[in-house]
């Protein structure tokens, strides 16, 4: 048999364990949206309006009777308009004027009682802890806090993924994550419940890319991508069902609960998954290894090779991921802790081809994070519904899941985040030039542009999934992902830089951040219907051909692929 783990994956085939795994994660992943967007729902902007004393001075087109002269913002006014004046400056929801009787003139007073409207929302964060006026930073605040904890996350996931296991960084993070959820929404105080999203944000990208790596990690080569597209789909019908949820619950501490129950659905089939064989393998753990291709094959009900070629092939897996550690290991007895864990963290770019795919993708998920962020917050600025806007923001990402499938099958993936990358940049940058009457043409391009960044979106996790191998999957992922959440929090501030009078400036730079995303995907190479590398060696071994990403083949391996696997090649090559 061709010593490389894929082979012994195309053996199992696609059956109920590959399934089971797939749907558990995406079960998982219709989850988050929940409490990733929370701030639509439970933190929006609440319409309200100040509780004056009854000694508070209503400006009229007169100074009152006792008042001599006006002082407002620090100036000082004593004509008949000064109070038009005040009344065009003071923001009556936040402050009010009364007169100085020692001065005789009328001076604000900042709001200390607010009256909010409950039209729409019955409670939120933002009235019932009033992130209004001086304090309105902390509406912002409370959705940027779960943003701050992904970017913790995702740095972090890599190496503890890498180094502990898929598995178990999974069942820590969706136990942590279900715990904190419900017991946030319970929280007395907003500091508490800050460091509670915090919290959540962290266990995101945890749950979520090792879940991912390991659903992936057990698919087959011939399946892989279409497996891999088709799990994001639960995120945009996630999406959906919150704003379902929130329509019909309109209180933020029952809906909060009312979302984060379903997690605990999920907690028991953490007894059933087991751990990634493909890592145990690369781990040197050949025994469990074996136990869980075992047990996969029962559940699939195939027949796999005896254990002698099971453990030759992880052996070989073993030995190419130690031989770059261990040259550095034997010069690094020497070496400082410090050094050590330095050289660790540099892994990422110490080869020619692992630096440079390290590069781009954290590059693209930059650009991709500003460009799906970024068009978000530029459509709440359009004053639609909130459950309305949330509900064609599911229904956009939707078919940029669902479509890709086929297309990402006969394309491939290095074409599609090229190509997704690409429309999205063309509309943007058409969509100045277009007029702004009737403004359903911009509004529909600029739905088109989102729709390319979600695309974009989804190809290029399972292309950067395949991309790095095995022994750093999970740290080139999270670095990346880490990328893109730093695109995320940085589109606010560039929303807000951008003139406000020209927004067609927001439409330009998203759409140039879309070009050079799409021309840094050129360097590398196409992935569909090759097996994942799972050594640092593997990658740097490579070629990369037109019709793929092949590895250099030896005579005896040449030869003892015509006999028994010529099968197996076969459906690698589909």
């Amino acid at each position: 048999m061709r010593e490389h783990f894929d082979t012994i994956l195309t053996t199992l085939g696609t059956g109920k364990w590959t399934f089971f795994y797939v749907t558990v994660m995406s079960y998982w992943y219709s989850l988050l949206p929940c409490h990733t967007l929370a701030g639509v729902y439970l933190s929006p902007p609440i319409p309200h309006s100040c509780v004056s004393p009854p000694y508070a001075h209503t400006p009229t087109l007169s100074l009152p009777p006792n008042a001599t002269s006006l002082t407002h913002a620090n100036a000082s006014y004593s004509t008949d308009n000064a109070t038009l004046n005040a009344q065009a400056d003071v923001d009556s929801s936040c402050s009010y004027l009364v007169v100085d009787n020692s001065t005789g003139q009328l001076v604000e007073e900042e709001c200390t009682e607010w009256i909010f409207d409950t039209s729409t929302f019955s409670s939120t964060v933002t009235s019932e802890f009033q992130l209004i006026c001086g304090r309105k930073y902390l509406r912002a605040t409370y959705q940027s806090m779960y943003m701050f904890g992904m970017i913790l996350g995702a740095a972090c996931n890599g190496f503890l993924a890498d180094r502990y296991g898929r598995w178990t960084m999974v069942a820590i993070s969706t136990i942590t994550y279900t715990v904190t959820a419900l017991g946030s929404a319970w929280l007395p105080t907003l500091p508490t419940i800050l460091t509670a999203r915090f919290l959540l944000g962290s266990m995101h990208p945890t749950s979520l890319q090792s879940g991912y790596i390991l659903a992936m990690e057990v698919t087959e080569v011939k399946v892989r991508s279409q497996v891999g597209v088709l799990q994001f789909v639960t995120w945009s019908i996630g999406t959906l069902l919150f704003s379902a949820w929130a329509y019909l619950i309109r209180d933020w501490r029952w809906l909060q609960t009312a979302v984060s129950l379903p997690c605990l659905l999920f907690l028991p089939a953490l007894c059933i998954l087991g751990e990634s064989p493909r890592w145990l393998a690369v781990m040197g753990q050949h025994q469990r290894a074996l136990k869980e291709l075992r047990r996969a094959a029962r559940w699939n009900k195939v027949t796999l090779p005896k254990d002698e070629d099971l453990l030759k092939i992880m052996k070989k897996v073993e030995q190419e991921a130690v031989s770059i550690t261990k040259s550095s290991e034997a010069e690094g007895k020497e070496k400082s802790r410090i050094r050590q864990v330095v050289d660790h963290i540099t892994i990422l770019v110490r080869t020619p081809k692992l630096r440079k795919v390290s590069l781009i993708m954290c590059l693209d998920y930059f650009m991709v994070g500003i460009i799906f962020f970024g068009l978000t917050l530029g459509a709440s600025n359009l004053g639609v519904d909130p459950f309305v806007y949330m509900a064609i923001s599911g229904t956009v990402e939707l078919p940029s899941n669902t479509l890709l499938i086929p297309f990402v099958a006969c394309m491939g993936l290095k074409k599609m985040v090229t190509y997704n990358f690409a429309i999205a940049a063309v509309v943007l940058l058409v969509q100045p030039l277009m007029p702004t009457d009737p403004a359903w043409i911009s509004i529909t391009l600029i739905m088109i542009g989102k729709l390319g960044g979600s695309c974009a979106f989804s190809a290029l996790t399972l292309y950067c999934l395949e991309l790095f191998p095995t022994e750093v999957r999970s740290q080139g992922m999270g670095v990346s992902m880490m990328a893109s959440r730093v695109g995320a929090i940085s589109a606010s501030f560039i929303m807000s830089a951008l003139d406000t009078q020209n927004p067609w400036t927001i439409c330009v730079v998203f759409g140039a951040a879309s070009l050079l995303a799409s021309l840094a995907v050129v360097p590398l190479w196409e992935t569909q219907h090759t097996r994942l590398p799972d050594t640092v060696a593997d990658l740097e071994g490579y070629e990369a051909t037109q019709e793929g990403y092949k590895a250099p083949q030896t005579t005896s391996e040449s030869q003892e692929d015509e006999g028994v696997d010529q099968m197996s090649r076969d459906d690698v090559r589909c």
